[in-house]
């Protein structure tokens, strides 16, 4: 007996990804992205400027160095891992939701993808952000982008959105279990959680009263009330929560925020110069976890892995142990399934 097509979907969105490690793919893919106002959050003549008279005319060459640095045979790690992971979460979910994956940047594009779906007959889908914590810079706009397109897009679709989920215990236990063997084998002095930055000028916006959010350094730790979407206050709940899971003691634990650019103040302390600090003060061997992103990619591979394993070692260090993005980790797939089938 035929199965029936189904109505409903689970669309998977990841932040994106150039077509290749080529200078023109680069310079498409980062005009894309940085022409975002979410991303690139200054006055429109500014960020214009910026974009073709600065970053577009330097920085693809840079970028396609760094991409040629961890492509693959199956190309972009972030591509593949998040389609692995779409065939599992299938398996999971089973023949009566479809699952997707979509590119917030780059493709398969959102518009495309829910072009697509609504051709076969979808007429619900649940769309899940692969961005564990909230940011208008990155799960705002994307849900700005997936309705965008779904007003252009005739006929009627259902949208829900899955939200944050930074402490929910399937995510954390995933984390647990992808970093628990990797930990017991490096024996690292100090594990570092680092989460991608965000300007402090974004966070302060997301601060509900105007005057709670980075007024000191304990800010997140005093009330949940202040700013229920402070992204700051999101990793730092994850942190705790990772530690417990890990049973890591405290003093062993370090958050820090990577990936700054720009001349403007970021969430601090700074990725790069903790590891400085802590192989200037003798300490030896770290392992890095990364559990804001859902899956290896430029910034885990190049970044942690290549540059700032560098930096580790210029100041001392010997080893930096970078533990894997949960990427298609079955422990990964089965969280994915049960927070879409339960998303509040």
């Amino acid at each position: 007996m035929p199965r029936p097509d189904p109505t409903k979907a689970l669309l998977l969105v990841n932040l994106g990804t150039p077509r290749s490690p080529s200078t023109p793919d680069l310079r498409t893919y980062l005009r894309e992205f940085l022409s975002d106002p979410a991303v690139l959050d200054v006055p429109a003549a500014l960020r214009w400027f910026l974009l073709h008279a600065i970053i577009l005319p330097l920085r693809p060459k840079r970028s396609a160095h760094a991409y040629r640095q961890i492509w693959t045979e199956r190309g972009s790690p972030l591509l593949f891992h998040t389609q692995d992971l779409c065939e599992k979460v299938q398996a999971r979910l089973g023949d009566g939701v479809a699952v997707a994956v979509a590119m917030r940047y780059g493709e398969p594009s959102i518009e495309q993808v829910l072009r697509r779906l609504r051709s076969e007959g979808i007429r619900q889908i649940r769309v899940f952000p692969l961005f564990p914590h909230y940011c208008e810079a990155v799960t705002g706009s994307s849900m700005v982008a997936v309705r965008e397109a779904v007003s252009e897009i005739p006929g009627e679709l259902e949208i829900e959105f899955v939200p944050a989920y930074f402490a929910d215990p399937g995510y954390i236990e995933a984390l647990a279990r992808v970093a628990g063997p990797v930990l017991g084998r490096s024996d690292p002095e100090k594990v570092v959680l680092s989460f991608h930055g965000l300007p402090e000028r974004q966070v302060r916006k997301a601060d509900p009263t105007g005057g709670h959010c980075l007024a000191d350094p304990d800010c997140c730790d005093k009330s949940e009330i202040y700013a229920p979407d402070c992204y700051r206050a999101q990793c730092l709940v994850t942190a705790r929560k990772l530690a417990d899971a890990l049973s890591l003691p405290r003093e062993k634990l370090l958050v820090t925020f990577q990936s700054q650019f720009g001349p403007e103040s970021w969430l601090k302390p700074q990725t790069e110069s903790v590891f400085t600090e802590l192989a200037e003060s003798g300490v030896r061997r770290i392992a890095v976890i990364t559990p804001g992103f859902a899956a290896d990619c430029l910034e885990t591979l190049e970044e942690i892995q290549v540059r700032r394993s560098e930096v580790f070692r210029a100041g001392g260090g010997e080893e930096l142990t970078l533990v894997p993005c949960l990427n298609s980790a079955d422990v990964w797939a089965d969280a994915v399934a049960q927070i879409a089938a339960n998303p509040n």
